[in-house]
């Protein structure tokens, strides 16, 4: 059985579920509550971290590890470029939102206002939030930036640096944290990326206690 263990407000796990579902992939998700991991997921895992992927019989571990795998495995649809110096862009903006936009926004968004209360670890920091909502700010002006160029984020062609944003912005997004008004070209960007096939498992996501605001599955939001 193919199968893949991950938490639905995982921006990690959620860019796998999209490479996964662009290259028509079919697995079966596994909902894994990785900071009280069962004893199933630490034999597959001994560090506990998710998404963990079980494929034709190979377990592939760490997001960024199994997307490439997925890309060299089955390469079509391409979501990385032929030219050596394009790969290398779009390998720089999954590193700078899996690192970057994750610890300045994600973590101090999300991880304060749900991953606090469905692990049980405490409340808010607001101080944590007040950064969270504006390093967002940042993040949002400089992928407009980008895309005043570009008609994906990496360059011409959708890719891999499209599905990790795409990760992390709609974890926020499941809390009404992104103000879509800020730009309009990343707004429209945002549009195509959540309009694609691949996206429609992420749109149907529930987290118990946290319903989904009405945007968030709205094409036309």
């Amino acid at each position: 059985m193919n199968r893949l263990y991950h938490y639905p407000l995982s921006p990690f796990s959620r860019k796998v579920r999209l490479v996964l579902a662009e290259k028509k992939i079919e697995i079966e998700l596994i909902e894994e509550h990785y900071w009280e991991p069962s004893v199933e997921f630490l034999r597959l895992n001994p560090a506990g971290r998710i998404p963990v992927l079980r494929l034709n019989s190979h377990t592939f571990c760490e997001s960024n590890s199994i997307c490439e795998y997925l890309e060299e495995k089955y390469p079509e649809p391409q979501l990385m470029p032929n030219n050596v110096e394009d790969r290398a862009e779009v390998r720089r903006l999954v590193n700078w939102f899996d690192d970057s936009f994750y610890r300045e926004v994600t973590v101090n968004l999300l991880g304060e206002r749900v991953m606090k209360k469905v692990k049980g670890t405490g409340y808010p920091d607001s101080q944590n939030v007040k950064k969270g909502a504006k390093r967002i700010k940042f993040h949002l002006d400089y992928m407009a930036k980008l895309l005043d160029n570009r008609r994906w984020l990496a360059g011409d062609a959708l890719s891999m640096a499209d599905f990790s944003a795409a990760a992390q912005l709609s974890c926020v997004d499941y809390i009404s944290d992104v103000d879509w008004n800020r730009s309009a070209i990343v707004k429209d960007w945002y549009a195509k990326i959540k309009s694609r096939p691949a996206f429609r498992s992420l749109l149907v996501d529930q987290i118990s206690g946290f319903p989904q605001p009405p945007h968030y599955s709205d094409l036309d939001f």
